[in-house]
């Protein structure tokens, strides 16, 4: 196996049962040398990750940061109109060159630290006193520039989502997806021009794979989330299922909310989450038109490793997952509109904006649970999770009463991971 300097061999810091997909080890949540491989093997492995939406950088010369996984990222709109996702890091002594989060105009970008100079596709152009001074000093003779460019990465955008990839060995990005999630991508945006309304960064006191198991576990909504099962917006007993690409490595859930029929874990005292005689003073926070033909009112939809699109009945949006080491995470929640919307329609998107995010109505649970089971595992390394809800495999299922796709999740850990 090859190995990480410093790091010891994955086959001696993780122990998986053999084959087994309805467990997962605790130990891989807090190990400090498990996500240093994480960092190699998944976000610079070979997989697509989600970068910025195409109108952060509507302009040439706009830029934005972001992140994949530890690694910063400038993503640009070069003056060509093309865009490029480059390291943020000079290649000098390692300062990050850009630190404010968006701009305009950029054209080139220097070094705040020693001014080295790097035009819009990373190439090295300039290098304060690199001649020395009167003649003596400077870089040496022969010295290359064509060899200290920045790291750039393999871009691809589909329906105005820009994502970056570090492997020459990630398949296309439509191939790496899979039809039935390109087809849900297309079938949510439509070719529309998206407009931020909303944006949320959320620390969460986890590792960054419990968010996205979380994002991935389909028959939680209506336990935890007590608005989602009390208000009928998604509930086990409407019509839904479960979707997978050809792989299993990403999934789409979704629930039709007006064909619930009911079941009696749905009775007031039953469950924890439902309660009795509840309703809203506006309810109009959760009154919707109906935006999509085949009637799903709820989706969320989990690109593997740290990506999700939703639609919680008319809010847009996406989700990227940034790891800030073994035990905390940050959420990046980006809520859209469209041009094409009319007042009105753009007017309920605002509202209901207001479901999710850190204190979102139907997501607030989500950023605690995470660290309920940081917490819980502190003293039990060597158990083990069990998702074997809905069998052992990570096929995808007409029902929701499942974890097949955690199993999904862990089953493209381990590809990518090699293990």
């Amino acid at each position: 196996m090859a190995r990480t300097p410093g790091v010891r061999p994955l086959d001696q810091l993780i122990r998986w049962p053999e084959a087994d997909l309805a467990r997962v080890p605790l130990h891989i949540y807090n190990d400090p040398e498990i996500y240093a491989w994480e960092q190699a093997r998944v976000f610079r492995g070979p997989t697509w990750s989600f970068l910025a939406l195409e109108c952060e950088i509507p302009k040439p010369n706009d830029y934005c940061l972001t992140k994949v996984g530890d690694t910063p990222v400038i993503v640009l709109r070069t003056a060509e109109g093309a865009v490029h996702a480059l390291v943020n890091r000079c290649t000098h002594k390692g300062s990050v060159l850009c630190y404010d989060s968006r701009g305009e105009n950029k054209r080139s970008f220097v070094c705040p630290y020693h001014a080295w100079t790097f035009d819009q596709s990373g190439e090295l152009k300039g290098i304060a006193f690199e001649k020395g001074v009167g003649g003596l000093g400077g870089m040496p003779e022969g010295f290359d520039k064509t060899k200290h460019a920045l790291t750039r990465l393999r871009v691809e955008t589909i329906e105005g989502m820009v994502f970056g990839t570090f492997s020459n060995q990630t398949p296309p990005l439509e191939q790496y997806l899979g039809a039935p999630m390109v087809a849900h991508i297309r079938r949510t945006i439509r070719g529309r021009t998206m407009q931020i309304i909303g944006r949320y960064n959320h620390i969460m006191p986890s590792n960054w794979k419990l968010y996205i198991e979380n994002s991935r576990d389909t028959h939680h909504p209506s336990l935890l989330h007590a608005f989602f099962a009390t208000f009928k917006l998604n509930r086990l007993s409407a019509e839904g299922g479960i979707r997978h690409d050809a792989r299993n490595w990403h999934h789409l859930v979704f629930a039709k909310r007006h064909t619930d029929q009911g079941h009696e874990e749905y009775s007031p005292g039953k469950l924890r989450t439902m309660k009795a005689d509840f309703g809203l003073n506006d309810p109009s926070l959760i009154a919707q038109w109906m935006e999509f033909d085949d009637n799903i009112t709820n989706a969320l939809q989990s690109i593997y490793p740290g990506f999700v699109l939703q639609q919680i009945l008319n809010s847009i949006g996406t989700r990227q997952i940034i790891p800030r080491g073994t035990d905390e995470c940050e959420l990046v929640w980006t809520v859209v509109a469209f041009e094409e919307d009319t007042p009105e329609q753009r007017a309920i998107r605002i509202k209901q904006s207001n479901l999710v995010g850190p204190h979102g109505y139907v997501s607030m649970e989500d950023g605690a649970i995470g660290g309920f089971v940081q917490q819980g595992i502190k003293g039990d390394r060597d158990k083990q999770a069990v998702v074997e809800m809905g069998g052992s495999t990570a096929d995808g299922q007409p029902t929701r009463a499942s974890e097949t796709s955690v199993r999904g999740f862990y089953k493209a850990y381990r590809e990518t991971m090699g293990i």
